[in-house]
């Protein structure tokens, strides 16, 4: 058995994961993320009733995995912490950390969709963008544990770039990205950044589950909206590709539930990539909320 945690900025989901892969014991508790301390003992006291039993966490966050410190944006208690040494010695067990997209690529290739696939890289499409990338059954960790962070970077580069339709062209904005550069694709590619790309592209203001599902009506403001998300995130994507040769592209995220904005990323990754398949890449993930826990659970 593995004891394994989901850390997000909310909540922290909480599973006894058996060798078979079941969920068992599954609770949540609210993440306390102003206060160490009280972190701290939540995870502790979940762990309580199994002493001895090796935890392992799955978190909105990395570790580093050559200083052991945690830097995780959305709980800020966690800012500078070595979170695995005060767990394992509060805890007096064995403590294992990634980052969620990375337990989320791993479990979709060792349980889900790129099951029996070696080389995968898994995408987030949620409020932001993030990635993990699996080779032979194990995460690349990489630089400083930030491997698959295919959402930042600049991608949008001034001046600004035109991006022509047969009847026009576009100035492309450059937005400022949380991470402290400008023009990363996260800026345009998740849910928030598209609800803004939306506005600037002439759209009323809405949700991003409102713009998809105009776009599908073939409404014409979100078609040009969608138009430019897909060039760059296809693009993006494509220069993944191209540099891992993953073979499958596992999607999650709440905008990876539109089957439709997945095949249409899909298309616009194979008209990019430098080897011409007719074989799917990018495909809808299966494992849902269950994803971090399982991957955590696969850390080795």
């Amino acid at each position: 058995m593995i004891l394994c945690a989901d850390i997000g900025g909310s909540f922290i989901d909480f599973a006894v994961v058996t060798p078979d892969g079941r969920l068992e014991h599954r609770s949540a508790v609210a993440t306390p993320v102003n206060d160490l301390g009280a972190f701290i003992d939540a995870l502790v006291t979940l762990c309580t009733p199994w002493p001895g039993i090796p935890l392992h966490i799955a978190m909105a966050g990395v570790e580093n995995p050559e200083t052991g410190i945690v830097h995780a944006a959305n709980i800020p208690c966690l800012s500078k912490a070595p979170l695995g040494k005060l767990l394992r010695f509060r805890s007096a067990r064995p403590v294992l950390i990634a980052n969620d997209a990375d337990c989320f690529a791993l479990a979709e290739a060792r349980f889900g969709v790129a099951k029996g696939h070696l080389n995968v890289f898994g995408v987030i499409l949620g409020t932001g963008v993030g990635g993990g990338y699996v080779l032979d059954g194990s995460i690349v960790a990489g630089l400083g544990g930030i491997t698959g962070e295919w959402g930042h970077g600049p991608v949008v580069l001034p001046p600004p770039f035109m991006l022509c339709e047969p009847d026009a062209c576009a100035v492309v904005p450059i937005f400022n990205c949380g991470c402290g550069q400008t023009g990363c694709l996260d800026t345009i590619a998740g849910a928030r950044a598209l609800e803004r790309l939306h506005v600037w592209a002439g759209g009323n203001s809405g949700s991003s589950r409102d713009i998809l599902s105009a776009w599908e009506a073939g409404d014409v403001q979100a078609v040009r909206t969608m138009s430019v998300y897909l060039s760059y995130v296809g693009a993006a994507l494509a220069h993944v590709i191209n540099i891992t040769g993953s073979t499958i592209v596992p999607a999650g995220g709440g905008l990876a539930n539109s089957g439709t904005l997945v095949d249409a990323l899909d298309h616009a990754v194979r008209q990019r990539i430098l080897y011409p398949t007719s074989a799917t890449l990018v495909k809808q993930a299966i494992l849902g909320s269950d994803a971090g826990l399982l991957g955590a659970a696969c850390l080795t």
